[in-house]
């Protein structure tokens, strides 16, 4: 039987760290090097992590891009090695359209993939589908390729392509097949949101059986800024079985034995042959390359690493999502404002799983409002969780500021002003906190809160980091409720899960006095948020028009503040960072064209 195997390094990059980078590639090469693969594949952009953004546009980074590819290369001797990294001028592209930020002929950058043998570059390959939609804006910086490799090793054709290229049905992996492939190398930056490990699974099962290829889908992992990206690289063959996974939200190293005389053999019955002239057109560019791979005692089949419930999914990105952003921008121990409410508990609870309990600092800020019971349930989170808890009353700074505000304020009756004082109070407290012991202000806001704006700007809304920025309300609820069926004692008390959700800003204060009930507004908002539906059709969809078109003008009126919010994580198909990109200053409201 004639087999292949390939060593898939699931790889946790980070942005801009060149030497970092190139260290942690070099010491994968040397674990993969001990399963003596016939080639070893990297995520894309490996070199540089994704996305590199506008440091793309400094030239110096670009060429110290290149100088860490040759360091890469020179560690690779007798091996085949599939690199992510940002190639320019040599590789062959598209001229149909300019980069808005082209610097002119002979410097095009590519998003590339260099095949590297024996320490030498023998090829690379530019992207060919490049995402502008969503968070993704690669035209921005990239050309196009318009080539294809298909390269022999040992014996076994193997065509390599780029994350996109592989989800339209007539990419490169099509024009590669065509021409001989018996592997597709497709190498990734695919971040995370619920439910895509599972639709991108099915996508590649169905890319594998439609061009009788076996496909080898490497994923990066880790998190950046709001991204993060959940690994589960796969290995799909040529019927469109799974036949290897790797874990889910942690660097892995996916070794198998692919039967490629089977691909062969399936090729045959159904009579069709490698063209040298793929019906697409694309221009094929052919390598053969050798390497000595050492004895292999045993055929090496891959781990189907579970997919885990889409709750715990979730999780594991906003646990991933916090440790990857306080180590990777220089920080060791996290602060959060606790509230007694579900929220903070649960952004609590993450940052101790994500940083562990001694470096996560609870603060418990009681205002005249506070009652017992958000005293009683914080100290008691704070117990269970391990954490240090510090109490500072903000009812004297309180005082004072009205005060202050007395003779300008004595014709007015009390209203959100006086309420976002004290939620001002308490952003001045954590940021203090912040600039004297360098801890990261972890913010407690939901995506519900967020969307509609019921948060105060400088005050629960100052800090560092938004961890369930991107979380509704109901599902905050949900991620909290399994979070406590772990263990032993459940980390977060059964009252917090219980009480309904108040501010406690004003006096028997609750979140349904300003807000629909979050089982009706979660809806709404991720028809109008997510899938950009209109009015008239939330209406035909159940949802009471009052309801709706209170919704809608609550979102579109928030823009400003949503943009002063720090970055969050991004956890659902469109989160309110890049993904939604609308102007701050804005006449238009669809509201009114549906007659209302």
């Amino acid at each position: 039987m004639r087999t292949f195997r390939i060593a898939m390094v699931q790889m946790n990059p980070t942005v801009g760290d060149l030497d970092g980078n190139v260290r942690r590639i070099t010491g994968w090469i040397r674990e993969a090097r001990k399963a003596n693969p016939d080639l070893i594949a990297f995520p894309e952009l490996t070199i540089t992590g994704y996305p590199p953004e506008d440091l793309l546009l400094k030239p110096q980074f670009v060429e110290d891009n290149r100088k860490a590819l040759a360091e890469v290369a020179r560690a690779s001797k007798g091996l085949v090695a599939v690199i992510g990294w940002v190639g320019q001028g040599e590789l062959s592209g598209r001229k149909d359209r300019l980069s808005p930020l082209v610097r002119g002929a002979g410097h095009e950058l590519y998003n590339a993939a260099a095949i590297i043998a024996d320490r030498r570059v023998v090829t690379s390959y530019g992207k060919w589908y490049l995402p502008n939609y969503g968070v993704f804006d690669e035209s921005r910086y990239f050309y196009p390729g318009d080539r294809v490799p298909l390269i022999t090793v040992n014996g076994t054709p193997i065509g390599v392509n780029i994350c996109e290229d592989i989800w339209l049905p007539e990419g490169p992996a099509r024009s590669q097949a065509a021409a001989g492939a018996e592997v597709i190398v497709n190498i990734n930056a695919s971040p995370f949101h619920m439910g895509k490990s599972r639709s991108r699974e099915q996508m590649l099962a169905t890319r594998a059986r439609d061009n009788r290829v076996i496909v080898a889908y490497t994923n990066t992992v880790g998190g950046q800024d709001e991204l993060v990206f959940d690994g589960h690289s796969v290995i799909v063959d040529h019927t469109g079985e799974l036949i290897g996974r790797a874990k889910g939200f942690e660097e892995d190293l996916l070794v198998a034995d692919l039967d490629v005389e089977s691909v062969k053999r399936a090729r045959i019955v159904q009579g069709r042959k490698p063209s040298a002239h793929p019906s697409s057109g694309a221009a094929i560019d052919r390598w053969t390359v050798s390497v000595r791979t050492g004895v292999r005692k045993t055929r090496l089949g891959a781990p189907i690493e579970p997919l885990t419930h889409p709750l715990d999914e979730v999780y594991g990105a906003l646990t991933l999502g916090v440790r990857d952003y306080v180590s990777k921008n220089g920080f060791r121990r996290a602060v959060i404002g606790l509230s007694g409410g579900v929220d903070s508990a649960l952004t609590a609870v993450i940052a101790v799983d994500a940083l562990g309990a001694e470096n996560v600092m609870g603060v418990f800020m009681p205002s005249p409002y506070t009652s017992k019971e958000s005293r009683d349930d914080t100290h008691e989170l704070a117990r269970r969780l391990g954490i240090q808890l510090k109490t500072i009353s903000i009812t004297p700074a309180f005082k004072t500021y009205l005060r202050s505000l007395k003779t300008l304020f004595r014709s007015t009756t009390p209203d959100s002003t006086e309420e976002n004082l004290q939620a001002r109070i308490r952003g001045n407290l954590l940021m203090a906190l912040s600039n004297k012991f360098g801890h990261l202000v972890l913010t407690t806001g939901n995506k519900s809160e967020m969307s509609v704006g019921y948060a105060t700007l400088y005050g629960d809304m100052a800090g560092g980091f938004a961890v369930i920025k991107d979380v509704p309300k109901t599902m905050v609820y949900e991620l909290a409720a399994r979070r406590n069926c772990r263990g032993t004692e459940a980390a977060i008390p059964k009252r917090i899960l219980e009480r309904p959700p108040t501010a406690e800003l004003r006096p028997n204060q609750k979140d349904e006095d300003s807000l629909p009930p979050y089982p009706v507004l979660d809806p709404i908002l991720k028809a109008y948020v997510e899938d950009d539906r209109s009015v008239d059709d939330m209406v035909g969809m159940g949802f009471p028009k009052k309801s709706v078109l209170r919704v809608v003008s609550l979102v579109d009126r928030s823009e400003y503040k949503r943009r002063q919010a720090p970055v969050g994580i991004k956890i659902t198909h469109r989160g309110l960072g890049k993904d939604r990109r609308m102007p701050i200053t804005n006449r238009y409201r669809g509201i009114e064209s549906s007659g209302s």
